[in-house]
């Protein structure tokens, strides 16, 4: 029987329409989003969406975007959520300075962690069963800090940018949400063996910062002493992920390294496009299928995303703080 204690109990208002902006994007991206908008729309939940059809290119596809356009930043952080298929930026050897619109949308708000779930989906069939991974991924900074130039005709430099205070809130978002959905395990995924600066600081406090600046990984730790906590480098988790996933339950991560590992876990679960993932800053958050802009020609409806959106319809509406 359903009682009080299984119930939803509503502040007032909560039934009012919630506004929610959507970017069907490039590739499958439309194919996916429609699939939650349908989805919602036979819950009725109360969510109406604010839509830019946007694509990569000018209305006939063929001239590039260079930035997401101000209303549509104006549109998130008005409505605080958003629904975004994949936004693809064409590649351009005469422009260099082009960053990633994707990497942009996560930079002008603050996106600062990336929040991946990947599970078994029942009824379809993988190498590996059993499988409930989560990555939390450092958003803003790293390798995609799109600072980059050609310092002679034939040698590039790529800066990585490292800084304890995102190292320190992203290793706080990770353990705080490991203890509060009952996690018992955070990883902290690393290269520090070679970069000993740059991934070095990602998992400790530097001597000369004052322990009153806060804490990285180790030191957040120290704060969840129920939550088991171990350090992996990259290459050693990608071999780990193939051979046995099920060791994994929390995995925290610098921002490039945070990438390569959950397409590796988004694989494991059944592919393109049926893992969601969520983008998450301070009062805002921006949901979308794990994977860059895929080649709809090579993806059936289910594996691109109709029979799999449950997933991101759910973290729609619990972001919302809605029943589902």
């Amino acid at each position: 029987a359903r009682g009080l204690i299984t119930s939803y109990l509503p502040s007032p208002g909560d039934a009012a329409p919630q506004v929610v902006t959507l970017i069907p994007g490039d590739g499958i991206g439309p194919e996916v989003t429609k699939s939650v908008v349908d989805v919602v729309a036979a819950m009725g939940a109360p969510i109406t969406w604010e839509r830019f059809d946007y694509l990569s290119g000018s209305e006939d596809g063929k001239v590039p975007r260079t930035s997401v356009p101000k209303e549509v930043l104006d549109s998130i952080r008005r409505n605080g959520v958003c629904l975004k298929g994949t936004l693809f930026t064409q590649l351009d050897k005469n422009n260099t300075n082009t960053q990633s619109l994707n990497v942009q949308l996560r930079k002008d708000l603050d996106l600062h962690v990336n929040v991946v779930h990947g599970y078994s989906i029942p009824g379809l069939s993988t190498r590996h069963s059993g499988l409930d991974i989560v990555v939390i991924r450092e958003n803003t900074e790293g390798e995609y800090s799109g600072l980059e130039h050609e310092v002679v005709d034939g040698v590039v430099e790529s800066l990585k940018i490292i800084t304890y205070e995102k190292s320190l809130r992203t290793a706080q978002y990770a353990f705080e949400f490991a203890f509060l959905n009952h996690r018992k395990k955070v990883s902290a995924i690393h290269k520090a063996n070679i970069m000993k600066q740059g991934d070095g600081l990602f998992l400790k406090r530097p001597p000369m910062l004052a322990p009153s600046r806060g804490r990285a990984c180790r030191e957040v730790a120290r704060n969840f002493p129920r939550i088991q906590y171990e350090e992996v480098i990259v290459d050693n988790t990608c071999m780990q992920l193939v051979g046995r996933p099920q060791q994994f339950d929390v995995m925290v991560t610098p921002n490039l390294y945070g990438n390569l590992v959950s397409n590796v876990v988004a694989g494991l679960c059944g592919g393109f496009g049926v893992v969601p993932g969520g983008n998450i800053g301070d009062g805002v958050a921006v949901f979308e299928q794990v994977y860059a802009s895929g080649d709809k020609a090579s993806l059936t409806p289910d594996v691109g995303g109709s029979g799999t959106l449950l997933g991101f319809t759910e973290a729609v509406v619990r972001n919302l703080e809605r029943p589902c």
